[in-house]
């Protein structure tokens, strides 16, 4: 573990778990989401805790991806033991990225979604494409009143990110309006749609948080799981794991697709325009 990641204990039976890299507004590089994974774990199997709260320090919850990172994909993955059972890293062509991110973004993601424990996304400023595939997977998203959330990816050639949970999160027709436009989604818009269970003022949202949670940690442990399980189980019977799964394939074409025309994983021309923007 480096400083990437805090492991707090505020209260009894809660976990305050902290992304902590403000000077990349927390920019996800596979250092950090190995941490994240590994503190996430840490809670899940201690039987004292029964929330987990995810939050991040400094202006911003989440820039996403961050994309300065280098090397190869083998070399990238390569310091760290993998959670599932994919492999292929240092793969030529599409293999060794579709390994990469069916690990590291869908995987994880997919994986923290799946703890038998509450947990609570605590998120201000700025959450951006890879930032909700942190957020998204939380059962719970406290949202401060100057939160905004964006997911800029078709902008750069490819569908979304790899945590496709969009139309569970907001509608069908409004996840096709955001995907479509790269337009922001203020924290009072995204609770009407349902996507956010509070709005606090900034000031209060840590503490509105811990408020939440306490109350939630009242709770007997087992009753909490098997809410959580079902409620879960409900989402997947509509489809949700399967509509994934095929959303993360069509991320892959993209990918695969831009190597072909551009030479890199994304479509510049679109880099560009935000850059402009």
């Amino acid at each position: 573990m480096t400083d990437a990641i805090l492991y707090e204990t505020p209260r009894p039976a809660i976990v305050r778990i902290v992304l902590n890299r403000p000077e990349s507004r927390n920019a996800q590089d596979t250092a950090l989401l190995y941490e994240l994974n590994a503190a996430f774990d840490r809670a899940a199997r201690d039987d004292a805790v029964k929330v987990i709260v995810l939050a991040a320090n400094g202006p911003h919850f989440s820039s996403g991806h961050d994309l300065r990172e280098g090397g190869s994909i083998a070399a990238q993955m390569a310091p760290f033991d993998v959670v599932g059972t994919w492999c292929g890293f240092g793969c030529a062509g599409a293999e060794g990225r579709m390994a990469r991110e069916k690990e590291i973004y869908l995987g994880l993601s997919e994986r923290w979604r799946n703890i038998p424990k509450p947990t609570i996304a605590e998120v201000q400023g700025k959450c951006i494409a890879g930032g909700l595939m942190l957020a998204w997977p939380c059962d719970l998203i406290v949202a401060s009143d100057d939160a905004a959330f964006c997911d800029n990816t078709v902008g750069m050639g490819v569908g979304g990110v790899e945590y496709f949970h969009h139309p569970w999160e907001v509608g069908a027709r409004k996840a096709k309006e955001l995907l479509f436009t790269a337009d922001w989604l203020s924290a009072d818009e995204a609770k009407a749609l349902g996507m956010v269970n509070h709005v606090a003022p900034r000031a209060e949202l840590s503490a509105f948080t811990m408020a939440l949670a306490e109350r939630i940690a009242l709770k007997p442990m087992f009753a909490l799981k098997m809410a959580k399980e079902a409620v879960n189980a409900a989402e997947d019977a509509q489809g949700r794991l399967s509509a994934m799964n095929q959303a993360f394939a069509l991320h892959q074409l993209a990918h695969s697709h831009n190597m072909q025309v551009h030479g890199v994983p994304v479509d510049p021309s679109g880099l560009q325009v935000r850059a402009k923007g």
